[in-house]
């Protein structure tokens, strides 16, 4: 059979029928998205049924539909399955509804009451699964797996178990919207770190969960890791390997300096520390908050102990930005164990306080302050090194 213009086979009668958005360059009004993002939807034909996985984004349902054409007559799906309705994935899934008169939405227990909510899908449209189901289409069997928060409440994975192909949504995904398909084709090492930066702004906060994930992954041992953002995965211990870490926070020994400075005084003292650190053999990142794109920040997060931030006091308070960083941490609730804090002041402090209120109700161990009223001073540099002792020991013991 000839590849339909448009979609790629996955394997025999498993389609790829989904989009491309290549100029998409923020995500949730938070995350860029520098090589755009995919809203990958996956068409699965039996003998006797057929199977849309997930759908795409608004905007989109017209291309989709066109894609499902390509390959089989879209009123004639039996089924929209509904791995997680956010809608850059379940948008199109009344738009298919509407088309195959006859098809069911199939999601989870809480999923049905999304689809209601934020779709107005009529709850007799939609067939509830849990992990003792089994759907069969002829030749295709699909069964589910339970993935709360990962990383909406309502979100299942779908698995074919015929081919071994997973389909778990959101979770092992990447935003990449480019000429290929496959991770090995664009290069592993490149959409691991793609994977890495999406992990820290969207799986970070539920590392918990994700562990539930990657142990259900590895007892189905599947062939393929066909998620709906980015590139599929044909080897999936590139990306459980690497989840694997990720999810149960193996540190490497490194340390992250995030700065801002006005005129100067932040800045010299955050090149000071670093220079004593790489010194001492640790590796250091280190960003300029302003000149810097907060995924890069988002992504050292995921296996960096410890995070310096030095920034200057604005009108009583840390510096706008440098408050927006360390709120990052709180916010995806980064396994960061230690942090310190480098600052300046003119007439007044307050920046190590309000750095301590963002920072509350986590487990940060912050290791020690430096603050200086002006530039930096032979004093400030000795407690720096001092600083970077503490930060040594600590990594030491990691």
């Amino acid at each position: 059979m000839a590849k339909p213009m448009g979609t790629i086979q996955l394997a025999p009668n498993v389609f790829w029928v989904g989009v491309k958005h290549y100029n998409r360059r923020l995500f949730d009004g938070l995350i860029p998205l520098p090589h755009g993002t995919s809203y990958n939807a996956y068409l699965v034909k039996g003998s006797e049924k057929m199977a849309l996985i997930d759908t795409v984004n608004p905007g989109f349902e017209q291309e989709l539909v066109d894609k499902i054409r390509e390959i089989a007559d879209p009123a004639k799906i039996d089924y929209v399955i509904m791995n997680h309705a956010e809608p850059d994935h379940a948008n199109a899934g009344r738009h298919i509804l509407s088309i195959a008169k006859n098809a069911k939405l199939v999601t989870g227990a809480k999923g049905k009451e999304a689809a209601m909510m934020y779709f107005g899908i009529e709850p007799e449209r939609i067939m509830v699964v849990d992990e003792s189901t089994k759907l069969s289409l002829g030749g295709k069997t699909l069964s589910f797996v339970d993935a709360p928060w990962l990383h909406w409440p309502e979100t299942i994975f779908t698995y074919l178990e015929e081919d071994r192909i997973l389909f778990p949504c959101d979770f092992f995904g990447s935003h990449l919207a480019i000429a290929e398909f496959y991770a090995d084709e664009y290069g592993n090492e490149k959409t691991l770190d793609m994977a890495k930066l999406y992990f820290a702004e969207i799986m970070m906060p539920f590392r918990k969960q994700g562990q539930t994930g990657v142990e259900k992954t590895k007892r189905l041992d599947p062939k393929v890791i066909a998620p709906s953002h980015g590139m599929i995965w044909r080897d999936p211990k590139v990306i459980l390997d690497e989840y694997t870490k990720w999810t149960t926070e193996k540190f490497e020994k490194k340390v992250m300096i995030v700065y801002v400075s006005m005129w100067g005084s932040t800045e010299k003292m955050a090149l000071a520390l670093r220079e004593a650190l790489v010194k001492d053999g640790i590796p250091v990142n280190i960003f300029d908050i302003p000149a810097t794109e907060i995924g890069h920040i988002a992504k050292e997060l995921v296996d960096t102990p410890v995070v310096i931030v030095a920034a200057p006091t604005v009108l009583n308070g840390v510096h706008p930005v440098a408050a927006y960083a360390t709120l990052l941490v709180k916010t995806l609730r980064a396994p960061t164990k230690y942090a310190a804090v480098l600052t300046s002041h003119g007439w007044s402090g307050g920046a190590v306080k309000q750095i301590q209120s963002l920072l509350e109700g986590t487990k940060i161990e912050v290791l020690g302050v430096v603050d200086v009223k002006g530039p930096p001073k032979q004093e400030q540099f000795d407690q720096i090194l001092e600083l970077e002792k503490k930060i040594k020991e600590k990594l030491d013991q990691l």
